[in-house]
């Protein structure tokens, strides 16, 4: 029984994310978060419209980044988002962002989201039905 699932992307540093020095902004490493936890729903069934789809939004209500060293205009990056199991209707990630060249964390920090009805936008006390079978299938519980 597996109690996390991690998956990795590698992405490129864009010239608009990096400041007139060269080095991303800060907030650009949030962006980087949610660019891991998209790859992740996607590749594993749990992408947004797949959650929207069964009648929910998945608002974030808790993100946190630690900056270890700074990524600069053309480096590339590894984000590797891990998915925990939850007992509790919320998704919970944690983040590693590594310099892609170096193998050097530069970042990392955690998410957690929680389930809303999408057409009340009423908070969801329990675990989806969809969710606890997806978990499931995964042997995440």
């Amino acid at each position: 029984m597996k109690k996390s699932l991690t998956e990795s992307i590698d992405i490129s540093v864009k010239f608009n994310e990096a400041d007139p020095l060269g080095i991303v902004w800060h907030g650009h490493y949030i962006r980087y978060f949610e660019d891991g936890r998209e790859d992740f729903g996607i590749k594993h069934g749990l992408s947004y419209l797949d959650v929207f789809n069964q009648g929910f939004v998945t608002p974030i209500i808790s993100i946190q980044c630690d900056y270890k060293r700074p990524l600069k205009y053309g480096d590339r990056l590894i984000i590797k988002s891990t998915f925990f199991h939850c007992d509790a209707a919320k998704i919970k990630f944690t983040y590693n962002i590594f310099n892609a060249q170096t193998l050097e964390q530069v970042a990392n920090g955690s998410s957690i989201q929680v389930f809303l009805n999408k057409n009340t936008m009423t908070l969801q006390l329990t675990n989806p039905l969809f969710f606890e079978e997806w978990k499931n299938k995964l042997d995440l519980i």
